[in-house]
């Protein structure tokens, strides 16, 4: 008799060779995608996957978004045609109008499960995904960010007495990267976490990058994950005591045991929140672990990079401090009075445009449909398509860097790094009718799945900056800092490290007292 180590064996192969002939039945079926042009494959088995993903990737990444037009053709695994979508009105369609056919990867979907537990929001799809959304949304909502923003500031103020601690008369190099993430997790309100905590965090996306070949196993084996035990599942990572599933695991158990503890402690002390709401019966410790990860490292980098850049162009960050000072901004504003500052909401915005911390996810089409676009393209024949036909099983890749950065409604000067375009009217993007939530940009995602703390992470940005800004100045340190592609993309001194950190000079602001 088989023992259950060979059934499950047998029915992981049977898995496989289904998977393969699903993906020779789509390459088969998607030949007319292979004539809209795209870059060149690095690799037949791999195609620009590699490429795409890898942790340099960025320069590709945009060579993508900016060299071709709003559809591009990149090639999957065997050479199966993958659409890069940055079109308005495509995006429309994936995200909103049939939503409920381009649905979130399997291997996306089971690879959340494996992370963050089958009930997380980030691990369910339809109706189910839709009820958690319900019952979250009041955490959310405008009315309670303006009752939690005078505790934004109380925490913030802490960040500014920790920094001011090792500062002194002379600008020193800090990591801003740590102090970001940590400040992220005391707003989300783990005030009493440990460092691990934080470190397990932002080390969970660049060490997810090395895993895309687990994750395609995932996908495979994703049926039966409900009937293969807790102990063989984790067998694999538990006999590896180093490489990337090794340190994965640990991050997980680390993200698992201090979510619980944080939630025992806390189930018996929070009592009341947005609009008489009891957070504590709405967040199970899946839900606890995936909305503070996603929370965390988006927020905290998108400051870090924004400080980069006002490190960057100190005229900026002069013109930024101004504001701020002739505000009051750092002595505690009302929520609409703080979004009222009219350079501060464009550094903001400007910077979420061009660097958006996740720059794409992928869909796949569930069954034969097709994808309208806003304006023609041409294939390398020279056919013209207006739309594109797409059977089930095709993949698409989200581009929010490629529409994010459209010429075509930016302008000439879509690449540039420039916050006063936000002072003008930009027609073009309003009539364009993009589907993102947030400011007529992708940053956010857009329809059903959109990111639920946009408007808590923009509070918490402005917030950071108002108090930061106005007590220190911040310039570029000794080593260059590079920006490595991953799940949220995250800065590392050269491009030899990927550890997650980035120091600035951080010198005293004295301004004041001259």
């Amino acid at each position: 008799m088989l023992s259950g180590l060979s059934l499950v064996f047998l029915a992981l192969c049977g898995w496989a060779v289904w998977q393969l002939l699903s993906l020779v039945r789509v390459r088969i079926a998607t030949a007319h995608l292979r004539r809209i042009p795209g870059p060149p494959p690095a690799s037949f088995w791999t195609g620009n996957l590699t490429q795409f993903f890898s942790r340099d990737a960025a320069g590709f990444q945009e060579h993508v978004a900016h060299d071709f037009s709003p559809i591009v053709k990149l090639d999957g695994f065997l050479g199966t045609p993958i659409l890069y979508v940055a079109d308005p009105k495509a995006l429309h369609t994936v995200l909103v109008k049939e939503e409920h056919i381009f649905q979130e990867t399997p291997d996306f979907i089971a690879t959340n499960k494996l992370i963050f537990g089958a009930g997380a929001l980030l691990s369910t799809l339809g109706a189910q995904h839709g009820r958690q959304r319900k019952l979250l949304n009041p955490v959310f909502s405008v009315s309670h960010m303006r009752h939690m923003l005078p505790l934004f500031y109380n925490i913030v103020y802490k960040l500014r007495l920790a920094i001011e601690s090792r500062v002194g008369e002379d600008p020193r190099e800090i990591d801003m990267l740590s102090w970001m993430g940590r400040t992220a997790l005391e707003l989300i309100g783990q005030a009493d976490s440990t460092n691990a905590y934080g470190l397990a965090l932002k080390s969970l996306a660049p060490g997810l990058s090395g895993l895309r070949i687990f994750r395609k196993a995932a996908m495979a084996t994703e049926n039966f994950m409900t009937i293969v035990p807790a102990w063989l599942r984790r067998a694999p990572s538990t006999r590896s005591r180093v490489g990337p599933r090794a340190r994965v695991k640990e991050i997980v158990d680390t993200m698992d045991s201090h979510s619980r503890a944080i939630y025992d402690r806390r189930s018996s002390l929070v009592k009341q929140v947005a609009e008489g709401k009891d957070i504590m019966s709405i967040l199970n410790i899946a839900q606890m672990s995936v909305l503070i990860f996603a929370a965390m490292d988006t927020t905290s980098n998108s400051l870090s990079r924004i400080l980069h850049l006002l490190a960057q162009h100190p005229t900026v960050q002069e013109k930024l401090r101004e504001e701020l000072l002739g505000a009051g901004a750092a002595d505690g504003m009302q929520y609409d009075d703080l979004n009222r500052l009219p350079l501060l909401d464009s550094v903001c915005r400007e910077t979420l445009r061009m660097y958006p911390p996740v720059t794409t996810l992928f869909r796949v089409a569930t069954q034969d449909t097709v994808l309208p676009l806003s304006g023609p393209i041409y294939t390398t024949d020279g056919t013209r398509m207006d739309e594109i036909p797409l059977v089930k099983g095709s993949q698409v890749i989200l581009g929010f860097l490629g529409c994010n950065t459209s010429k075509a409604l930016w302008g000439e000067d879509a690449y540039e790094w420039k916050p006063e375009r936000w002072l003008s009217h930009f027609h073009l993007v309003t009539d364009a009718r993009i589907p993102g939530v947030y400011s007529n940009l992708m940053t956010f995602l857009g329809g059903k799945r959109a990111c639920i703390g946009f408007k808590f992470s923009e509070m918490e940005m402005k917030v950071v900056l108002a108090v930061l800004l106005t007590a220190f100045t911040f310039e570029l340190p000794e080593k260059s800092i590079v920006w490595n592609v991953a799940g949220v993309w995250y800065p590392s001194v050269d491009r030899a490290s990927a550890k997650p950190e980035m120091p600035l000079k951080v010198g005293l602001y004295k301004g004041s007292q001259a």
